[in-house]
């Protein structure tokens, strides 16, 4: 079983890992905040909040799975080396667990606020469906095999994948209505931060072991900081830059005031 060999490294790679874990859970309450407020969910993307969850709820399979699973852990360490350390840290667990629900309960918010004209895809809702019918046959086919670490691999990949799509719907949104009215940004900038740190997390443990294998041995976790950190830039630019509220205003039409004769 692989140990720390540098006290710093380790308290440090603790420090980034729960910084990673509160901007994340963070993340998610201005947009939970902002809903409750205008009681209203308008400018939000549903198919984001429906990926998200199945996003979320396969990486928590994944995360709890390799952490306390010693069968998992130990096929693992058969196949990446013995004295190599799981790359599954306790606020990973916590992270995954705290997100699915609170993603579950922005969609139960989407039923209960104001949409307007507003719903989930067929494209969205079937992608679901057929993540889901999927990962239930690897689980039989994994179950019949015994190979546990195939298995909750199929759930990483699931998530990265998720990920990727998730965030397109949401941008493509902004861009039609030329606007992020409705969608918080605050939820973007700890979500960057949140990404930033977890690599940086990782990077303390390669770092002391002197071994590349907690990013590839891990790739899931690689990729979702990636992806979350392109994605927010996408969405950055779009706040800021592209679509900022100032502009927005400056665009309407100033009313004379109305003169009323007695």
């Amino acid at each position: 079983m692989g140990e720390w060999h540098s006290l710093q490294l380790k308290v440090l790679y603790e420090v980034l890992g729960w910084v990673a874990f509160v901007a994340w859970s963070i993340s998610f309450y201005p947009q939970v905040i902002l809903n409750f407020r205008r009681k209203s969910v308008v400018g939000l993307n549903f198919d984001f909040v429906l990926l998200n969850l199945t996003k979320h709820s396969s990486y928590l399979i994944y995360n709890a799975v390799l952490f306390f699973s010693t069968a998992v852990q130990a096929q693992y360490r058969h196949k990446y080396g013995s004295n190599e350390m799981i790359p599954v840290a306790a606020n990973d667990v916590a992270f995954s667990s705290h997100a699915v629900l609170l993603t579950a309960f922005t969609l139960f918010q989407i039923f209960i606020y104001e949409r307007k004209n507003q719903r989930f895809s067929k494209i969205a809702i079937g992608i679901v469906c057929i993540i889901w019918f999927s990962a239930a046959v690897c689980v039989f086919v994994g179950i019949h095999r015994h190979s546990w670490l195939w298995l909750i691999n199929v759930f990483n990949t699931i998530q990265v994948t998720m990920t990727v799509i998730k965030y397109v719907p949401q941008a493509v949104m902004n861009f039609r209505l030329k606007s992020t009215d409705g969608f918080s940004i605050g939820n973007i900038l700890l979500d960057l931060l949140g990404g930033v740190t977890n690599y940086g997390q990782m990077a303390m443990q390669s770092i002391d072991q002197k071994s590349w294998v907690n990013f590839y041995g891990n790739i899931g976790k690689t990729l979702l900081s990636l992806v979350s950190i392109f994605f927010d830039i996408i969405f950055i630019i779009q706040h800021y830059v592209l679509y900022p509220a100032s502009k927005k205003k400056e665009k309407l039409p100033i009313q004379a005031p109305s003169s009323e004769t007695s």
